[in-house]
């Protein structure tokens, strides 16, 4: 048979404990004031599929466990390393302080277009994610390092949160694995 697809079992997927121990990829999301749960568990999910350090569920976000985020999350809530805190900001400055740069994902001025964006190697970066409606709160968009933009060429005004997450963190993941060892996964 040509071009068969793949049962699960020979996905050679991690195990919780594996994933534990496994190497990170120096990202770390912030979820500032996600409403919709199933947004949230798709996160979990795309944050567990590129190895991601940690997610901040900050504000209204809801947290694990709920069976809506599970719905989504298919388990990444056990895998990915996360933690509630009610500001983002609080968040936000306290990384700064530990050297990792932030960079709010939205439409601002002087937001640079995620095709233009580069990490610097060696260093981990934090990308924050916006309400459904109203986007990033203004305040941590004042307070990141920076502002990244996802190119768009149709009517529409924005992604949604679960797809702007994916669009993000598989190009960051790309970018930060031609800096180090991870160009191994790309052999598969």
């Amino acid at each position: 048979m040509e071009n068969r697809k793949l049962k699960n079992s020979e996905l050679e997927r991690k195990s919780v404990e594996e994933f534990k121990e496994a190497q990170k990829t120096p990202i770390i999301v912030i979820l500032d004031n996600i409403r919709s749960l199933n947004n949230i568990g798709s996160v979990f999910r795309t944050a567990d599929a590129f190895l991601i350090q940690k997610i901040y569920l900050c504000g209204i976000t809801a947290k694990p466990p709920h069976k809506d985020i599970q719905k989504t999350a298919l388990g990444a809530t056990e895998t990915v390393d996360w933690k509630y805190t009610e500001n983002t900001l609080e968040v936000i400055r306290k990384l700064q302080e530990d050297r990792v740069k932030v960079f709010s994902v939205e439409q601002a001025e002087g937001a640079v277009m995620l095709n233009d964006f580069q990490p610097e190697k060696g260093e981990t970066c934090a990308v924050v994610f916006g309400n459904e409606v109203k986007g990033v709160q203004q305040e941590v968009v004042s307070a990141s390092d920076g502002i990244i933009e996802i190119p768009q060429l149709g009517s529409k005004h924005s992604l949604n949160i679960a797809v702007s997450t994916g669009v993000i963190l598989w190009d960051l993941f790309v970018k930060i694995s031609s800096h180090t060892s991870r160009n191994s996964y790309f052999s598969h």
